[in-house]
């Protein structure tokens, strides 16, 4: 039994020739499918003399060596139909894609032998026969075609499918907590599980002492950029942008390179990540201008074709662009957070202002709930986002002051019970202010709370025990302690020993139990310390802009 599939033949068009085979069989005659060296890869004998009239049959050597023949004869006359030799055999070729593969061969050798007026029997069925192999020629080749065509159409989707997998992946990574670092990283690995490359790179721009260089950030794979290629590469990519062109392609492929390149360069890409100029309000996404190259996406090799193509260049283009919206969003959002930050503080200073012997109180009141918190998160009862808050709650305790008459809280003298009942007022105030603003809703609790006691004797509303929030309670302890270590007009500032003691005194009637000996069993002289060198230990020489910067993100994420 010979085989049926070949390297060169499906098994819908072996199907095709076997169905032909049994309507030319019926006829006696024999069908014959060869390769195009003439080996044999589908018989079907039709001979009336065989014995099992099968479908399949042995090739006897002598017929082995005509069709070895008639196939040779039938290709190098572009596997046109061909009535061979003794008339007895029609040959055509079979073609997959622009050139015959194979070759289909009517042997009426059979028929001759077995029939008295042979000439005219043959005759007849020649005619049959040539018309059968033009409608099988035809039908095979547009078949072939057809399944060519198909092949071509179902890569191009695969490819493009994988193309969308990684765009989706990286727009859903696009999320303002992520580093630039960890998405461009992601970004450079995602583009090489489909793109073959030797090496892959992205570079931005960052400040290099007091240079602005373009600086490899992530990457991948065997590519070398140092700070001579990197500026190379910007100036060469702005001059191919310049004239008109959506990247930096080069190879010897077609032509001699465009640039000189290190030796180990065979082909190159380079796509512009784009930005607007910083004073430029936001980035317009329908704009295929690059008012400024904030980085760029580099590419050395192609490794399974023999260069970069547009293909190439749309999809570099389509990922570099993404990474270019996420580098803005963050650098915008970024900015946002040190406006948000920065307003807070000009708030809350000014309502410090407003009373001599306050001022710095909500700066250290916030820190000082940073600290009371960090203790609790070591022990699980806070969350690192949950310890954000706090210290933007504590910041903003007082921010209902704002609504207290000045004089009142200026007073040098013994408050009236009406003025006493003014000043209880600043928590309310401060929580409706900041309950309009949906983004601070989160650390209202902070600030409505934070004189409640724990024996029900605080205000606005007299809170027993459990039923004040934990913020509260942290930022009432925080607020107290500063309030002890400070100057009043009324008594000096106690100190930290005696500020300790007091608070010991109020466990359990003031001061909730867990919290105070969290803070209590720190170490409240090194934090004292820190607070005396204006945070510098803690948050370095910009105080505590950085950290407020980072905890505002937590709000307007």
């Amino acid at each position: 039994m010979l085989s049926t599939t070949v390297k060169n033949l499906s098994s819908t068009q072996i199907d095709k020739l076997k169905k032909f085979g049994s309507r030319v069989n019926e006829f006696g005659a024999d069908f014959v499918v060869c390769d195009a060296e003439g080996e044999v890869i589908l018989l079907c004998e039709g001979s009336r003399n065989k014995a099992d009239n099968g479908l399949f049959g042995q090739i006897n050597g002598d017929n082995s060596g005509r069709y070895v023949q008639y196939t040779k004869r039938c290709i190098e006359t572009g596997g046109r139909i061909s009535r061979l030799e003794d008339g007895a055999i029609l040959a055509v070729g079979l073609k997959s894609g622009s050139e015959s593969n194979s070759v289909a061969i009517i042997d009426m050798a059979e028929i001759e032998a077995g029939c008295d007026n042979a000439d005219t029997q043959s005759y007849k069925l020649s005619g049959i026969f040539s018309e059968m192999m033009v409608l099988l020629a035809e039908s095979f080749n547009t078949s072939a075609k057809a399944e060519e065509q198909i092949d071509k159409v179902s890569n191009e989707l695969a490819h493009t499918y994988e193309e969308l997998v990684l765009l989706h992946k990286v727009s859903t990574h696009m999320k303002l907590t992520e580093s630039d670092a960890n998405f461009l990283q992601m970004a450079c690995d995602s583009l090489t599980n489909i793109v073959s490359v030797e090496g892959i790179a992205i570079l931005l721009e960052r400040m290099v002492g007091e240079q602005e260089l373009m600086v490899v950030v992530a990457g991948s794979g065997l590519i070398d950029i140092d700070e001579r290629m990197a500026g190379v590469l910007r100036g060469r990519l702005t001059t191919e942008i310049d004239g008109g062109k959506e990247a930096l392609l080069d190879s010897d492929v077609d032509d001699k390179f465009k640039y000189d390149w290190p030796e180990n360069i065979k082909n190159i890409i380079a796509v512009p990540l784009c930005g607007k100029d910083k004073s430029e309000s936001h980035v317009s996404e329908s704009s295929r201008g690059c008012s400024r190259i904030i980085g760029m996406m580099v590419a050395v090799n192609r490794i399974d074709k023999p260069d970069f193509d547009s293909t190439d260049i749309n999809l570099f283009n389509s990922v570099a662009n993404s990474c270019a919206v996420f580098v803005e969003n963050g650098r915008l959002f970024k900015e946002l957070q040190e406006l948000f930050i920065g307003s807070l503080k000009a708030l809350t200073n000014s309502i410090d202002a407003k009373d001599q012997y306050t001022r710095g109180h909500s700066e250290r009141v916030a820190f000082i709930s940073h600290w009371i918190a960090e203790k609790l998160v070591a022990k699980d009862l806070l969350t690192e986002e949950q310890l954000h808050r706090i210290y933007l709650s504590g910041l903003l305790h007082d921010i209902g002051k704002i609504g207290v008459d000045e004089s009142v809280l200026r007073k040098k003298g013994k408050l009236t019970e009406e003025e006493r009942d003014c000043i209880k007022t600043h928590p309310s105030i401060g929580a409706g202010i900041l309950n309009e603003i949906k983004q601070m809703r989160d650390i209202v609790p902070g600030i409505l709370c934070h004189h409640e006691r724990i024996d029900g004797r605080g205000y606005p509303n007299g809170l027993i025990g459990d039923e004040i929030p934990l913020m509260g309670k942290i930022i009432g302890l925080a607020d107290s302690f500063d309030a002890m270590t400070s100057d009043r007009v009324y008594r000096p500032a106690m100190t930290v020993e005696e500020a300790i003691a007091e608070i010991e005194k109020g466990l359990g009637t003031q001061f909730d139990g867990d919290v105070a000996k969290a803070f209590i069993e720190s170490d409240v002289y090194h934090m004292w310390a820190i607070m005396q060198d204006g945070f510098r230990e803690k948050y370095g020489t910009n105080n505590l802009v950085e950290y407020g910067t980072l905890a505002v993100g937590t709000l307007i994420r």
